[in-house]
């Protein structure tokens, strides 16, 4: 029986090992932590958005221009996600907003069965392994044992990016692979929180959630919701645009969304006269006290009249770049596709393969990360088991 083994126990690792054991192959997955799917596990913690229901070409826009990557979404796409899921016995629902989760909500269950699954197939997983590369030819590994060498037919690395170290992915691959001659995008925060030094007003507003906004970069801009936080501003709309705003883009934020410019500029119109500028914007523009901390935070000196109203539709925001990589909630960077062959297998080291946050791709949060990471994951175990029968 020919060895397989996949270094990664995330969502991207063991689809992989599911596609391998399938195949007929004996498979051992390795793990630097304590436990599988950590990362995942944490994904769920406050709902797990397994995929979003939307058009495929929709949701495939979202993915970058990699065709590799595109086509492994193609053949395992939202619909497939919600499918695999309901046969390891859990049922899914789609919110208001597109995005398909767990009716338990949790990660745990899914994990539980899945790996119950895995191990049915013969799968054999192996924790506090942690990855120290090649020597004399064999692939090692630090574990509670000592130094362990294993030399299967075929390898599949599924690391994960540099996002969230604690829970296992911290990059280290990146120099392993890059002593071997692999083309490695330099790993950058993806889906990350702005980082802003507030002024003591601010304090009392730590923890609002802001809703009725759009986040604008340049001449884009998203609608959605966020929070003021201690460390700046964090939640969906703002990981939306983090890309953005990482690679450059001025960050402004519409504070009335509902109307346009004209429509502001006519509220006011009429001065507010003895009424505080608080009171009379709340008035005028119904603007909640979230929303009017943050014109006084960014706006200050207030204009007046057209000043204003055009101020209040862009009001530019002052920050000092994204929160840091290990904060993030995923990666952009890693091995480039450029150094992969179709099937994701890497040139210059034949029948190792890459999956899931190890390549150099990003999207933003709701349910693009953990479809893409199952796709490219089961892509590559079906590649690498064509890839070992044929040599």
């Amino acid at each position: 029986m020919k060895q397989a083994l996949v270094i990664g126990a995330g969502p991207a690792g063991l689809m992989a090992a599911n596609e391998l054991a399938l195949a007929g192959m004996s498979v051992t997955i390795a793990d630097a932590m304590p436990s599988a799917g950590r990362k995942f596990l944490m994904a769920g913690k406050s709902g797990l958005n397994l995929t979003k229901n939307e058009p495929l070409n929709t949701f495939l826009r979202q993915l970058g221009p990699s065709k590799t990557l595109q086509k492994a979404v193609t053949d395992f796409g939202p619909e497939a996600v919600q499918s695999w899921a309901q046969g390891l016995g859990q049922e899914v629902f789609t919110g208001t907003s597109g995005r398909v989760f767990p009716t338990v909500m949790k990660a745990s269950p899914l994990l539980r069965a899945w790996l119950k699954q895995l191990g049915d197939l013969g799968v054999s997983l192996k924790t506090r392994w942690r990855w120290c590369g090649w020597e004399a030819g064999k692939i090692c590994f630090d574990t509670p044992e000592g130094k362990t060498y294993l030399s299967p037919d075929v390898t599949v690395l599924a690391l994960g990016g540099a996002s969230w170290p604690r829970l296992g992915s911290n990059g280290a691959w990146v120099d392993i692979l890059a002593a071997k001659g692999v083309e490695i995008t330099p790993l950058k925060a993806a889906n990350a929180g702005i980082k802003i030094d507030w002024s003591n007003h601010m304090e009392r507003h730590f923890g609002s959630p802001v809703k009725a906004v759009r986040v604008l970069t340049g001449n884009k801009g998203v609608r959605g919701e966020f929070v003021i936080s201690k460390r700046g501003l964090e939640g969906s709309a703002i990981y939306t645009v983090s890309g953005a705003v990482r690679d450059g883009a001025n960050l402004a934020l519409d504070l009335c969304p509902d109307w346009d410019l004209k429509e502001v500029t006519a509220r006011l119109s009429r001065p507010p006269g003895k009424v505080s500028l608080s009171n009379y914007l709340r008035k005028k523009l119904r603007l909640d006290p979230a929303r009017l901390a943050l014109l006084q935070e960014f706006g200050r000196p207030m204009p007046k009249g057209a000043q204003l109203a055009a101020l209040i539709k862009k009001l530019p925001v002052k920050h000092a770049g994204l929160r840091p990589l290990e904060e993030a909630i995923s990666t952009a960077g890693g091995v480039a596709f450029a150094a992969v062959n179709q099937d994701l297998m890497l040139t210059e080291i034949p029948g190792v393969f890459i999956a899931g946050e190890m390549l150099d791709w990003e999207a933003p949060t709701g349910g693009y990360l953990i479809t893409a990471s199952l796709a490219t994951g089961r892509h590559v175990g079906k590649s690498a088991a064509a890839w070992v029968s044929s040599v």
